[in-house]
């Protein structure tokens, strides 16, 4: 049997935002409840607070980058991603570049995609940003890391 409070406890949700991410304020890089991690929005932020030059494929690469160590932060790997949520300020720049995001992709996650949202914005929170990526991850509990 298990206890009401111990299940509760799995259940709280706990921030997860890792010191290799730039500092959050009034957000969490991520969110952990049970064994679902909810990935908040990732722009093209390096360790400097700065969006990377480069164009759309420059900043899918840091973007999703950022996500990913999030998720590894927890003890996931890009195959426990369930979905995946794209924001775009120029969807034909991101189709145009098609080939090389998905090279990309492959690189950094291999070759299984989760459930996925391509969306356009007139913009998003910085101004030069072209990109936002946002996910959801089921981990688990043999590699979850919850801290």
């Amino acid at each position: 049997m298990v206890s009401l409070r111990r299940m509760s406890s799995e259940l709280t949700p706990l921030a997860v935002n890792p010191d290799t991410l730039p500092a959050p304020r009034g957000y969490s890089h991520g969110t952990l409840s049970g064994n679902t991690l909810y990935l908040g929005g990732q722009t093209a932020l390096d360790a400097e607070m700065r969006i990377v030059p480069g164009g759309i494929v420059a900043q899918f690469r840091q973007a999703f980058g950022n996500v990913l160590t999030t998720l590894r932060a927890c003890g996931g790997v890009p195959g426990d991603l369930v979905s995946i949520t794209i924001f775009l300020t120029d969807i034909p720049d991101y189709q145009a570049h098609g080939r090389e995001i998905g090279a990309v992709w492959r690189e950094l996650a291999g070759p299984v995609y989760p459930a996925m949202a391509g969306i356009g914005a007139t913009g998003l929170w910085q101004a030069e940003a072209l990109i936002e990526i946002m996910g959801v991850a089921v981990i688990p509990d043999e590699r979850l890391i919850r801290s």
